[in-house]
């Protein structure tokens, strides 16, 4: 996707004003047709009366009912346009295979009723009555419950096609999806666009429509440090899209009934059964209760930091005072820190110093050192 992230907007504006013009139309036609029958009416009822009179009888008729029907239709066609266009954008947003499950599960629903209805429906009286009750209730039981499995259905579908075509071959289950979704603070930490020029990582990155109304709604807030932030994920975003034209795609896809923000990348990442790449330590957290894989940036840098080993050598500049007496602190390009023992007298210098021990972290990896020679 080679469009800025910022013709966004402008394309949510034509939108809505395309979906002004067909409700203008709509609303445009239904008063013609209403028009139309009062005339037919004016001019059914006015048999007999003089050319002049009949005439003024149909003009005054026709106008007043128009008036009338828009007095009273009016606000009712503009609440019924709203629900309408409401239920059109949210059915744009979801997902292909939500869409195609509340169908079947539809489907289902009505060839249970009409079997159920060809026997219970010849019941006198109550039997009518019984079919088109029956016909809502499996319809929207079917919907619901086929919308709500989708996963297990759609999982069961793909098994089945599996199992049918490659079944006695031997042939391995299908590749894992190399599309990856990436999580509003992974995009404003920048590395990622760093890490996907250097080649190592494959396959389509995808930019959910709601982690993009995150980051406009971070760049639009009052308190500076978070507005830049916001902003230059968003420059982050264009830029990768220069540089790797087709590698960055924004899906309009959105779960209304969650809230936050997260939960909603977990949810697509289960429906698209592909991974989220985050620098977030309880995103990867609660992803790993959910089954979810998560693509953690901060331990592929932990896991790219140069191994130094005790009685190595190191060249570092001593830059500042540690914690104990007469330590001295530096550190390596990557951030890991150093401590060394008596170097606090040579702070501002360069220094070879000899590893004495290494510590892992939560935080990181520590190098304990001293001066060599001492």
């Amino acid at each position: 996707m080679d469009n800025k992230i910022e013709t966004s907007a402008p394309q949510e504006k034509t939108k809505l004003s395309w979906q002004r013009r067909v409700n203008n139309v709509l609303c445009v036609l239904f008063y013609l047709a209403v028009g139309v029958g009062v005339f037919w009416l004016a001019f059914q009822f006015s048999e007999g009366m003089d050319l002049m009179e009949r005439m003024l009888a149909i003009s005054v008729t026709t106008s007043i009912g128009v008036m009338v029907a828009i007095m009273i239709f009016s606000p009712i066609f503009n609440a019924l346009a709203v629900f309408f266009g409401r239920i059109v954008n949210h059915l744009f947003k979801m997902p292909l295979q939500d869409i195609v499950c509340a169908v079947l599960g539809l489907i289902i629903g009505l060839v249970i009723a009409s079997l159920l209805n060809g026997v219970v429906g010849k019941i006198p009286v109550i039997g009518q009555y019984f079919a088109v009750l029956s016909l809502l209730f499996f319809s929207y039981i079917g919907m619901v419950v086929a919308y709500r499995k989708r996963s297990e259905f759609m999982a069961l579908f793909n098994w089945r096609a599996w199992q049918n075509k490659n079944s006695g071959a031997g042939v391995p289950p299908p590749a894992v999806n190399d599309k990856k979704i990436l999580d509003t603070n992974v995009i404003i930490d920048g590395r990622i666009a760093d890490i996907c020029r250097s080649g190592f990582l494959e396959g389509q990155l995808l930019v959910p429509n709601f982690v993009l109304d995150e980051l406009r709604h971070i760049a639009d807030l009052p308190d500076v440090l978070r507005r830049n932030r916001g902003r230059r994920g968003l420059d982050i975003l264009n830029r990768m899209q220069k540089e790797m034209p087709g590698r960055i795609e924004i899906m309009e896809v959105d779960y209304p009934e969650i809230a936050e923000v997260d939960n909603k990348l977990l949810r697509m990442a289960q429906d698209l059964k592909c991974q989220v790449i985050t620098n977030d330590y309880n995103l990867g957290k609660v992803a790993q209760v959910q089954g979810v894989k998560i693509l953690n940036i901060n331990e592929l840098a932990d896991a790219l930091r140069a191994v130094w080993l005790p009685g190595e050598t190191i060249s570092v500049n001593i830059v500042q005072v540690g914690k104990e007496p007469n330590q001295g602190l530096a550190f390596l390009d990557d951030g890991t820190m150093i401590v060394v023992e008596n170097g606090r007298q040579y702070i501002g210098q360069q220094m070879a110093v000899e590893v004495s021990s290494v510590l892992q972290t939560s935080a990181g990896r520590m190098i304990f050192a001293r001066i060599l020679g001492n």
